[in-house]
């Protein structure tokens, strides 16, 4: 098995629930920070997936509640998603038939490039690396598959 690993449907590939764990390293000050919680994909009406993450973000030694919700919607190909915000906004395209795939997504000042590695059929990551004037951030973020 090679280190990619490619997934034809990446709606059915996402469906269900994952366990989530995230660093986020500020490059500029040297903190870091951890999620953990899940992501549930439940279908969304109209076709695609509501993504829904929930769990506890810890900051400089203080853990809040923390979510956010974005929508897969299907793309031109079984292999593609629409990724869009909450509210519909897009965010990025995801193409992961080869089982990877670097997104870009410009937002003001600061520009986001995520890359989305599938390891297996039950875990997969995605690295966002955010820099402007005033963010130089790495979020790393592993899934793995629950039940």
């Amino acid at each position: 098995m090679g280190e990619f690993w490619p997934v034809a449907d990446v709606l059915a590939h996402l469906a269900g629930r994952w366990r989530v764990a995230r660093t986020v390293r500020d490059l500029a000050s040297g903190d870091e920070g951890f999620f953990e919680g899940t992501t549930l994909f439940s279908p969304f009406p109209g076709g695609g997936l509501l993504h829904e993450e929930s769990g506890t973000f810890t900051w400089q030694g203080v853990a809040r509640p923390a979510e956010r919700t974005l929508r897969f919607l299907p793309g031109g190909s079984p292999g593609t998603a629409d990724v869009r915000f909450a509210d519909g906004r897009p965010f990025h395209h995801l193409d992961l038939t080869g089982g990877h795939h670097v997104a870009d997504h410009p937002c003001a000042a600061d520009l986001y490039r995520g890359e989305f590695t599938v390891r297996d059929a039950d875990h997969w990551r995605t690295v966002w690396r955010v820099g402007g004037p005033a963010k130089d951030l790495v979020l790393t973020t592993d899934y793995a598959r629950e039940g």
